[in-house]
């Protein structure tokens, strides 16, 4: 593994596997966030609902939670720089599927579809756990989070202008399908362009495949429970998309997505327990033991912080715009203004890994929860009498805190298990993505104010389960080479 520090003007090395990963990401999120800017656009030319929109927010997110976890096995069995440019080129064809979309049957699949891309994360952090060590993992880790995370501010700021230059009643299409067009180059140039390691480290693989490894009998029993909110969360969403509320599912259809759900977890299951079985006949050597309440851990942090940032980006362009359109704003300031909230992505994702990796995982992670909760509290209050640049600096400040937590979070993945690290980046990130889908349910019930209490008292609860459970890593993990000797990684 490289030693050489990170130097953000250098073009080489790993500085250079590092620009290009993020920039992979930086992409899946402007395809992924390519509509919520321009929804009014699109609510227009379909003549939709108000349900009908909150239905493709909940589609946009669902998808990904299942993805994550595939996306999270399969990088690390094949490598990151197979997989990532096969999501970006898959990704790019769904998107032009999105843009030139004639119904709105055909919209919502495609949105449905297009949740898939959100996965590409997962590949990054496997990509640069790889190329950067532990002392400056943090900091690099949350440059790629950071940085590929201001795609969805970039979509906001950028995508209603492209479309003024388009012109015309399709002039949403065009801009979308040109996000779609940049990625399917893209696709082609990483492939060609990185390396899944340094010259000379071994890539370290899952001995089995299927499921995550786990070490211990209560660490099987953690991970099979902590797998059940996934489904929990799919089925939340297949009960809105039904008859009794956004009427796109029918009857029949609502009871055999809820069955294909419990056959998977069923099937999961039995994958789970195919792996792991050997720990009920012999004990793991301590060497190669790991505790599996870290993931855990992991994942809940990861459910209030990136969970709440998806939701709140994908209904804050809209939100900005009908709370505020009696001050005369246009959806193309609204889109700017919402790009507040992810514009902190920039400094805050990588400043929560920078911090992590100089003062501690766990205190950094709980300082941050504890300032995210306080930044929704105060967004819970906002209303059309407010200031609206006190509303933009109100939001500012509650997503550092958001984004920096999310960066400390995965300061931590990368230093869990190594041949792991796909599969719990994977677990970790589904977990955003089942905070989305939990926090965009409420949402729908609720209002906006109201929704952002519900992610405040939400983070308070798992800062409590965070300051209970969580340990700091210390020492050296151990992995087995191929040849069946072992090797020592810091994580200190």
């Amino acid at each position: 593994m490289s030693t050489e520090r990170i130097n953000l003007f250098s073009f080489s090395g790993q500085n250079r596997i590092l620009h290009m990963t993020w920039f992979a990401f930086f992409l899946t999120f402007v395809v992924w966030f390519n509509s919520a800017p321009l929804m009014v656009s699109i609510r227009e030319t379909f003549n939709l609902s108000t349900e009908e929109v909150k239905a493709l927010l909940i589609l946009n997110v669902a998808l990904t939670i299942p993805a994550r976890i595939i996306i999270g096995m399969l990088v690390d069995k094949y490598g990151p720089r197979r997989i990532y440019s096969a999501l970006l080129f898959f990704s790019s064809l769904i998107c032009f599927f999105f843009a030139f979309a004639k119904t709105y049957e055909a919209l919502a699949i495609a949105r449905f579809m297009l949740g898939f891309v959100g996965a590409g994360f997962v590949i990054g952090i496997r990509m640069i756990s790889e190329w950067f060590p532990a002392k400056t993992v943090g900091l690099a880790e949350g440059i790629y989070g950071g940085w590929g995370n201001f795609g969805s501010a970039a979509a906001a700021l950028t995508l209603p202008s492209l479309a003024l230059f388009y012109g015309g009643d399709d002039s949403w299409r065009y801009a979308i399908a040109t996000t779609g067009g940049l990625t399917l180059i893209y696709s082609f140039i990483y492939f060609f362009s990185v390396s899944d390691t340094p010259k000379g480290s071994t890539y370290f693989k899952p001995k089995k495949s299927g499921a995550m490894e786990v070490t211990s009998k209560g660490d099987f029993i953690l991970y099979a429970i902590m797998n059940v909110p996934m489904y929990i969360a799919l089925g939340i969403l297949t009960w809105r998309l039904g008859p009794s509320n956004f009427g796109m599912l029918s009857s029949t259809a609502t009871n055999i997505v809820y069955l294909i759900l419990i056959t998977i977890f069923c099937y999961q299951f039995w994958h789970i327990w195919q792996v792991n079985k050997d720990i009920f006949k012999t004990k793991v050597p301590e060497i190669h033991q790991y505790q599996f309440k870290q993931v855990a851990i992991l994942n809940l942090a990861y459910f209030v912080t990136f969970g709440s940032e998806l939701a709140v980006v994908s209904m804050l362009p809209l939100f900005f715009f009908e709370t505020f359109q009696d001050s005369g704003i246009t959806q193309k300031t609204a889109g700017m203004l919402a790009a507040g909230y992810a514009f902190m992505n920039l400094a805050a994702r990588p400043g929560g890994g920078w911090i992590s990796d100089r003062f501690g995982r766990k205190q950094t992670l709980l300082i941050l929860i504890g300032g995210l909760s306080v930044g929704y509290f105060i967004l819970g209050q906002l209303n059309s009498g407010w200031w609206i640049p006190l509303a933009v600096i109100a939001t500012m400040f509650c997503s550092f805190f958001v984004q920096a937590g999310e960066g400390a979070v995965f300061a931590m993945v990368p230093l869990v298990k190594r041949r792991l690290t796909g599969q719990i980046a994977g677990m970790t990130g589904a977990y955003g993505n089942v905070g989305a889908v939990s926090f965009l349910t409420v949402l729908s019930f609720v209002s906006p104010q109201t929704f952002f209490l519900v992610i405040g008292g939400s983070a308070i609860v798992i800062l409590l389960l965070v300051a209970i459970f969580m340990d700091e890593p210390q020492g050296q993990m151990a992995e087995i080479m191929p040849d069946g000797t072992v090797q020592m990684i810091d994580v200190t």
